[in-house]
């Protein structure tokens, strides 16, 4: 927590009591964490407990009986940033933040570079989701691993543990603040993560509630090479919209895997390897994105 807290610094609310939802009486003292990320303690009743309004609990619940999964070609992508636009529309957020991130790699001196698109992994062992002291981020029954805002108070702890780098901070930019409340009552916005909330985490959420509506991630239906595939590992099946795979069949025969497998993290997102491309690298689209 020492470590954390260094690398974290607390908004919103002055203090956290990181005993969650043990009950204690008014007399007790409790652990709690201040905005300078200062470990004391205090009397229970002077702690203003956070809680979860009606609005967002449905969050909490994942989609009875699915379990999605993403495969990403590395072959077909070009950098064309359509997914990262499509997303921004998604989500209702305006550059510079990005919920999927394009990196130009490289593997080897002799080697030639290619486009590796990250975004968050959705991971079964997600380390974010046991250091959020108030329970703000969390794993669904789907697969999905979302963050409440409603009890999101900033800490930033679950962007220090992630070792994707997957999660966005709302800072409350001018303009991002007139164009959320411009925005405040569309109702075509994804809520799992998205918030107005200055002072809280964001992240890509696999756009579950496109999902339950039978429509793909705004991320797959834009990208205009299919590299993008999405669908339900409970079904073995991913789709890009025009083409239908067996997800243990793609992977297995093309030798499919998840980004820093040796963590142990269990990402929900697999790559497959940029052998024989669609199309040459091209370096002048590399002024958009991080180098290597």
């Amino acid at each position: 927590m020492g470590i954390l807290a260094g690398a974290a610094t607390l908004t919103g609310a002055g203090m956290i009591n990181l005993l969650g939802k043990t009950k204690a009486s008014p007399s007790e003292k409790v652990k709690v964490l201040t905005s300078d990320g200062k470990l004391v303690e205090v009397e229970q009743e002077s702690v203003t407990s956070t809680s979860t309004s009606g609005g967002f609990e449905k969050i909490r619940e994942g989609i009875p009986g699915k379990k999605f999964v993403m495969v990403i070609d590395l072959a077909r992508c070009g950098n064309e940033r359509t997914c990262i636009e499509d997303c921004q529309k998604m989500h209702k957020v305006l550059p510079p933040t990005e919920y999927i991130k394009v990196k130009r790699m490289k593997d080897s001196e002799l080697g030639k570079p290619y486009w590796f698109p990250q975004l968050c992994y959705q991971c079964d062992n997600p380390p974010c989701t046991k250091v959020c002291p108030v329970d703000a981020t969390f794993k669904r029954s789907d697969g999905i691993v979302a963050v409440d805002p409603e009890r999101c108070v900033g800490c930033k702890f679950c962007m220090a543990a992630c070792p994707y780098s997957s999660r966005t901070f709302n800072f409350g930019r001018r303009q991002q603040v007139a164009f959320s409340e411009q925005h405040k009552d569309d109702k075509n916005c994804c809520t799992l993560s998205h918030s107005d909330t200055i002072g809280t985490v964001s992240k890509c959420d696999f756009c579950p509630e496109e999902a339950a509506k039978g429509n793909l991630p705004a991320c797959v239906r834009g990208c205009p090479n299919g590299t993008i595939f999405y669908g339900d590992e409970n079904e073995d099946t991913v789709t890009n919209g025009e083409e239908v795979f067996q997800l243990s069949e793609l992977i297995g025969s093309r030798a499919g895997y998840r980004q820093f497998e040796t963590l142990g993290t269990k990402p929900r997102v697999y790559y497959l390897p940029q052998v024989k491309r669609n199309f040459p690298f091209e370096e002048a689209a590399a002024k958009h994105n991080n180098e290597e």
